[in-house]
């Protein structure tokens, strides 16, 4: 029996990776749609009806393409560095909460909390081990803003952890049966989207790629199939952040066709963001998550202690 549900468990996974990657096939064609119309262009309408098979044209391309390896460059690091970086953003998604329960674990936050931290990791030694100092520099200011808007997405979450006292993503779509969460508590959710903007280096927070002055950031030495998985690894990282964002404050009802709805509305606002706001200065960025994410999360962090307290009090 036990072997039966670890093949079954294997086979969920399988699916979900599967579904995930044509997720952000499609994600990547909608993305280059918006940002056409946003720049009054049409955008890709080629390849397929409108471009539809765009995504698949682009991952022949360039998988087949021949990777080229930096003569000065860590070698071995530097070959493994994207594989891990797209093999992270896809184990996020086994927090993701399913009816069926594949593994709906009790403590998938603190899991979601651990793994994305992980993904520091692969964007430092993809940046160091090219032995460039464009990657280095992009590798570098990735790394710090990445740990800086941690700290506030980590005292966001812990609020919203206090409001329903359990780690479990299911308890969400259990307590927003009737309120959702983005009245209750509408900054912490502002603040949260930022955060994860910044989170997975999207525009206005783009500095590991600033075309200007650091060429391409991180990812400057790459191509072909090591460019296309850091590529794949930030898009499974936006998709997962608007699910978490849906499941946090609009309802995140899993039963309704309307999840996947709200899923798709807030990847476009990633995508509708990028085509809209200029970048913005680095200093200013660091100012946003000490100076005021930090202080504000932290006042709200304590407010929902004292809140919960208080019911304690008055229910004993």
């Amino acid at each position: 029996m036990f072997m039966f549900d670890m093949i079954l468990i294997f086979f969920s996974f399988i699916v979900l990776v599967l579904c995930v990657l044509v997720g952000v096939a499609f994600l990547t064609l909608l993305e280059r749609k918006v940002l056409g119309y946003i720049q009054i262009r049409k955008g890709p309408n080629k390849v397929g009806f409108m471009g539809i098979l765009q995504p698949f044209s682009d991952a022949m391309k360039l998988f087949s393409k021949e990777q080229t390896f930096p003569f000065m460059s860590n070698f071995n690091i530097y070959y493994v560095s994207p594989s891990f970086n797209l093999l992270i953003s896809l184990l996020l998604w086994i927090s993701m909460p399913f009816l069926s329960g594949f593994l709906s674990f009790n403590l998938s936050l603190l899991f979601f909390l651990s793994v994305s931290s992980l993904g520091v990791y692969t964007i430092m030694m993809a940046g160091w081990s090219s032995n460039s100092s464009y990657s280095l520099l992009g590798s570098l200011r990735s790394v710090a803003q990445t740990i800086s808007y941690e700290v506030s997405l980590s005292l966001i979450l812990m609020s919203f952890i206090y409001l329903i006292m359990g780690f479990n993503m299911l308890d969400f779509f259990k307590f927003q049966e009737y309120v959702w969460f983005i009245f209750l508590c509408f900054p912490l959710c502002l603040m949260w989207v930022i955060s994860s903007l910044a989170e997975t280096n999207r525009t206005p927070f783009d500095f590991a790629e600033g075309e200007s002055e650091l060429v391409s950031g991180f990812n400057v030495e790459y191509s072909s199939g090591g460019f296309a998985m850091i590529f794949m690894a930030e898009y499974a990282s936006i998709l997962f952040m608007s699910m978490v964002c849906v499941l946090l404050f609009i309802g995140g009802d899993l039963n309704s066709f309307m999840f996947f709805i709200k899923l798709v509305f807030m990847a476009f606002m990633f995508i509708w963001i990028r085509g809209t706001l200029p970048r913005f200065r680095y200093d200013k960025l660091m100012y946003l998550a000490w100076k005021s994410f930090l202080p504000c999360s932290l006042n709200y962090l304590v407010l929902f202690l004292n809140l919960k307290l208080t019911i304690y009090i008055f229910l004993l």
